[in-house]
């Protein structure tokens, strides 16, 4: 049974209490106040637990990579642009190779100077166990999003070289997720990652981070002396608080509390626009499945003909109503308008009559039907309405295919440490599948899901799956620089991850915000993040 949550009623009485607390500035200074679903506020030493809710806001607007996305138009997916890094190209006589020409000039918040060494001295942090700075759960979060870094030098004081296990046209979508931290900050801190996050500590972003409340808040303040003047921040400060709860969170906004908040319970959606908010939405590169767990012991997921049946016995349609429009029906990882979607032979839909045969096939009947464990989380990065959604999916395929359904009901956090372990891991606690949502932006995020190269702990390959024939298409866009090439080898690995799914896939996002008026230049690109750098109160 799901354990007792923390009543929308109660936690909206704790919001009013803290009111003072948390009330806007009475100086002219701006402040913007964020309330975010994660439970407790994302880790604060560089690399932020959390997801990607706590890359958004606690990642990119503080502590930058030599790579990062290009978050300024709404009209295509982001790509990438130059950060600590001016430029990069492969070596000549290496494909396997990146050199980076690091940005003169850039110092981090503490004054102190970005260069080679304090690249080499943040991989070494993530990548190298036996270096005084290593920081575990910070290195468990990196090599999971860079599972083929291999090897890494300083060439001079502005230039670095980062190896891959193998050729990787995409690598540089690797790259973006390594975030640097000033090593003076592990100095000040006496050596101590637990006190480096309370500093606070110093990245090189357009904020920096001046109070960390646990549980409460983090503050944030304008950096005026970032790299990049013509993207300096609007605002002078920004709060950041979690309120896992969608209606609490809703009941804040209402009361002034906060002027922007994350997945806005859809139903109400529509009062919040009589009362004067904005609400935006927005496709994005998001897709919000159940992760099958193939590798564990005798787990019926191991017949693809179940995991199949699965995908023709919900209804996504359905569920997008019941999101009052704020998703659209996944049937693939892709959305099936992409260009990369391919040709699978499966087309899923709601069609119970194949879904059934096929469970039959498998030997699940109404005599013996199938029964599966699904973890979810509460909230969090990505996760929309995970408790009503599941409990709608929990409905639906019990009356379409007779599956039934429990859940372990667990924190966003240790839904992800579920992410990467091991397929019989006692913290899985016997679950099928993970309710973990995804991002789908490149091809690097697909190597690093669903290469067997990456299964978990090593990746993100949670199922275990393996699948030769999408192994030789990843490899054959790997190795090519031609454009039609890559997009040749993308189709024909996508159309495998849909035709041997490794998921149940659900819907896509589309990515709803809720904000005061008072909020202005905000900007929804096709990414998980934002430049918050845009945006400004009045």
């Amino acid at each position: 049974m799901p354990r007792p949550l923390c009543s929308s009623t109660a936690l909206t009485a704790l919001l009013l209490t803290a009111a003072p607390a948390l009330a806007q500035s009475t100086s002219a200074e701006s402040v913007l106040r964020i309330g975010m679903t994660a439970a407790d506020v994302p880790t604060t030493t560089g690399m932020p637990n959390n997801g990607f809710e706590g890359m958004r806001f606690l990642g990119y607007p503080v502590f930058e990579g030599l790579v990062l996305w290009d978050l300024s138009r709404t009209d295509r997916l982001a790509t990438l642009r130059p950060g600590l890094a001016e430029k990069w190209e492969q070596a000549p006589d290496d494909k396997k190779t990146w050199i980076f020409h690091l940005r003169q000039g850039v110092r981090f918040h503490d004054g102190t100077a970005f260069d080679a060494d304090a690249v080499i001295w943040n991989l070494d942090r993530y990548f190298k166990q036996d270096s005084p700075q290593y920081e575990p759960p910070a290195a468990g979060i990196t090599r999971a999003r860079a599972p083929l870094l291999a090897g890494y030098r300083k060439i001079d004081d502005r230039t670095v070289a980062i190896t891959s296990s193998g050729p990787a046209s995409y690598f540089p979508y690797m790259v973006v997720y390594l975030l640097f931290t000033s090593p003076a900050s592990f100095e000040a801190a006496g050596r101590d990652w637990a006190k480096v996050g309370m500093l606070p500590a110093a990245g090189t972003g357009p904020f920096r981070i001046t109070g960390v409340r646990p549980r409460e808040a983090v503050e944030l303040a304008r950096n005026p002396g970032y790299w990049d003047r013509n993207n300096l921040a609007k605002v002078d400060k920004v709060r950041l608080m979690p309120i896992p709860e969608a209606n609490a969170r809703i009941a804040a906004l209402r009361a002034g509390q906060v002027d922007w908040i994350e997945a806005p319970a859809p139903d109400g959606l529509a009062s919040l626009r009589q009362a004067g908010f904005t609400i935006t939405t927005g496709s994005y590169p998001h897709v919000w499945p159940w992760f099958y767990n193939i590798g564990a012991a005798n787990s019926p997921l191991k017949d693809v003909r179940v995991r199949q049946a699965l995908n023709y016995c919900i209804d996504r349609d359905g569920l997008v109503t019941f999101l009052n429009g704020t998703a659209e029906p996944a049937v693939g990882w892709l959305k099936a308008s992409d260009p990369d979607f391919g040709a699978p032979q499966n087309r899923y839909r709601l069609d119970p009559e194949r879904g059934r045969a096929l469970l039959a096939e498998a030997g699940f009947t109404d005599k013996r039907p199938l029964s599966l464990k699904v973890m979810i989380s509460t909230s969090g990065s990505g996760q929309m309405q995970p408790l009503p959604m599941n409990e709608f999916l929990q409905e639906n395929l019990k009356q379409t295919c007779n599956v039934d359904v429990s859940f372990n009901v667990v924190e966003w956090q240790v839904l992800l440490n579920a992410g990467r372990a091991a397929p019989d891991s006692p913290s899985l606690q016997g679950a099928n599948a993970l309710n973990v949502s995804s991002p789908s932006s490149d091809v690097a995020v697909m190597a690093r899901y669903f290469a067997s190269a990456n299964v978990s702990p090593k990746g993100f390959n949670f199922p275990q799956w393996t699948d030769a024939r999408f192994d030789a298409a990843l490899k054959e866009l790997a190795e090519a620089t031609d454009p039609e090439a890559i997009a040749r080898a993308t189709r024909a690995a996508h159309e495998r991850l849909v035709d041997d799914p490794p998921w149940l896939y659900i819907v896509h996002d589309l990515n709803p915000r809720a904000m005061s008026p008072r909020v202005k230049n905000f900007v929804s690109p096709q990414s998980w993040f934002v430049d918050l750098n845009r945006v400004s109160v009045q």
